[in-house]
């Protein structure tokens, strides 16, 4: 535990920030697989493990360190939710390594501490080497669509413009659970191209969306922009702030298909940016997050639009 949290103030140091950083392949991927390498390592002194007790004993350890790194507010939720399967996976590779290790080689004494402490240093000789490469840029798209019993006059309504929501109509969503803040409102400043629509959320995040695409009753399509600088420090974890370095949400759009019968099956689609070292790790959680947040949207859309074209029925969002 202590290598563990050791590494995370390393890598967490603003005056380190250019050869280091929490959002790396060296830490997120490294620092656990040595964090499991050592478990092992240390417990095997005593005795040979099983191979079942070398995948899982550096859970503890593991599991202790993202703990104790909540506590102290180091991370947020959302990151920790993040990072926990890598944080199991990798722990367990690394406790097999040690015990690869040691039945191979039968190392003991001076030799097995000079294996654990290259494990050991092998990420904070990484993460400079991985500083110097530049992440990649991914543009990744959401689309989530829902069937509403309402004409699309009611839901193009509904649309363009969000009052807020009620205390009522909120619900348990995954992605609040972990952090994420919920949709309060959205406003519109004029109807048309080049208006702009300002779409709240809780904890003080605001999204500054322009309209480029006004057809009504038939498409809404926008650009966002998200100022970090205006979103409290609170609001989202350092390292999942939209508009930071590493993810951005860039435009948005909602879709009427007409479904006939005075049914529509509304569609609504967003870009988000994603610049990390782990790209399809990452991608895989951000469009969870994104699918999750414009699901609990469109049911709510869905509920207001059928209550008032009168066929109040329950919200059941397609995949």
């Amino acid at each position: 535990m202590l290598y563990g949290l050791l590494a995370r103030l390393v890598f967490g140091l603003k005056v380190l920030q250019g050869p280091f950083a929490v959002m790396s392949v060296a830490f997120i991927f490294g620092v656990p697989f040595s964090l499991g390498f050592l478990a092992v390592a240390l417990g095997e002194r005593d005795g040979t493990w099983s191979w079942g007790r070398r995948l899982t004993a550096p859970w503890v350890p593991a599991l202790v360190s993202l703990a104790a790194a909540l506590v102290l507010a180091w991370e947020g939720i959302i990151c920790i939710a993040l990072w926990l399967p890598l944080f199991l996976l990798m722990s367990s590779l690394g406790g097999a390594a040690a015990g690869l290790v040691a039945r191979w080689r039968h190392a003991r004494g001076p030799r097995q501490g000079r294996l654990m402490a290259t494990v050991l240093v092998l990420p904070f000789l990484a993460a400079p080497l991985e500083s110097r490469l530049a992440a990649a840029t991914q543009l990744r798209e959401v689309d989530t669509a829902i069937d509403i019993d309402a004409p699309p006059a009611t839901v193009w309504r509904h649309i363009i413009r969000v009052p807020a929501f009620r205390s009522e109509e909120h619900r348990v969503a995954f992605s609040h659970v972990i952090g994420f803040p919920r949709p309060v409102e959205a406003t519109l400043s004029h109807e048309g191209v080049g208006g702009v629509r300002h779409a709240t959320f809780e904890r003080g995040v605001l999204f500054v969306e322009t309209v480029t695409t006004w057809e009504p009753e038939r498409e809404l399509a926008f650009s966002i922009r998200a100022d970090p600088g205006t979103i409290p420090p609170s609001a989202l974890d350092e390292h999942v702030t939209v508009g930071g370095p590493y993810f951005d949400v860039l435009d948005g759009r909602y879709r009427l298909e007409p479904l006939g019968a005075g049914r529509v099956r509304l569609h609504l689609s967003s870009t988000h940016r994603l610049s990390t070292h782990f790209n399809s790790y990452s991608g895989a959680w951000t469009d969870f997050v994104m699918r999750d947040v414009q699901r609990y949207i469109l049911g709510i859309l869905k509920e207001r639009c059928e209550r008032e074209a009168g066929t109040g029925k329950l919200a059941h969002p397609s995949p």
